[in-house]
């Protein structure tokens, strides 16, 4: 019976495929040169800096494994065909799970959460990417919900890790690091929100087209790899004081 159903959820066979549009590829490009631009930058203040190269070393792999990914959508390659007939980036994916657990690396270290929190939201984050990658790929209408609602819940633990226990750590560093930490980790929570909120409407129900969900990705991506390192990065002298008296508590 299960099998039965699962035969008549399989989609036909393709006969064209929807790409990526010239807006797309336009969003792509300006996208790739602006992540380019930020990892240069990020990395000659990494190189310059002292205690803070930390955060600054996290921004700049975070920037590159981005451009990374949008050359390799700009060159085409990294993408295949999936239910719907059509174009889906997968590379997009693969950077998530480097970029991702590295961003989740840089609020753990502002905030002085412990190893164990760290990791444990870094498990979340690769299931949660992992069921997105699994859903998008289903060519079974009742498969890919199962995979998008269990990345939901593997979202929830992740920010709830972001706005409850690395929180609660900030709070015990300086008033300073606790308002940034605030700062940069509620923009973080509201932008992680809106991926799967587009996943949703272009992969899940393709209300979307491939141009549009192109170009809502590389939003959402500069926003999330590159104003947030920004925001890190106004606060350098704030995070060097920090850095200095956690060792002198030690």
């Amino acid at each position: 019976m299960v099998l039965q159903m699962l035969d008549d959820d399989m989609p036909t066979a393709c006969t064209t495929i929807e790409e990526v549009g010239s807006t797309g590829v336009g969003a792509l490009t300006v996208a790739f040169i602006i992540l380019v631009v930020v990892a240069v930058v990020f990395l000659a203040k990494a190189t310059a800096s002292g205690e803070q190269k930390r955060y600054y070393y996290c921004a700049t792999y975070i920037a590159a494994f981005t451009a990374l990914a949008y050359f390799a959508m700009l060159s085409g390659q990294g993408w295949t065909a999936i239910a719907g007939c059509r174009q889906f980036f997968y590379a997009r994916f693969a950077e998530m799970l480097v970029t991702e657990p590295l961003l989740i690396l840089m609020l753990g270290l502002i905030a002085n959460a412990d190893a164990s929190t760290i990791g444990a939201a870094v498990g979340a984050d690769v299931v949660y990417i992992l069921c997105l990658y699994m859903g998008a790929v289903s060519v079974v209408t009742t498969v890919k919900w199962f995979w998008f609602l269990v990345s939901i819940i593997a979202l929830g633990g992740i920010i709830s890790s972001l706005a409850r226990s690395f929180k609660d750590a900030a709070a015990l560093r300086t008033a300073e690091v606790a308002e940034l930490y605030g700062k940069v980790a509620w923009l973080t929570i509201l932008v992680w929100i809106c991926y799967p909120v587009v996943w949703l409407f272009s992969t899940g129900f393709a209300s979307f087209s491939v141009s549009f969900e192109v170009c809502a990705y590389a939003i959402l991506d500069v926003i999330m790899k590159c104003v947030i390192s920004f925001m890190v990065m106004s606060a350098h002298d704030t995070l060097g004081q920090a850095v200095s008296t956690s060792k002198e508590i030690v």
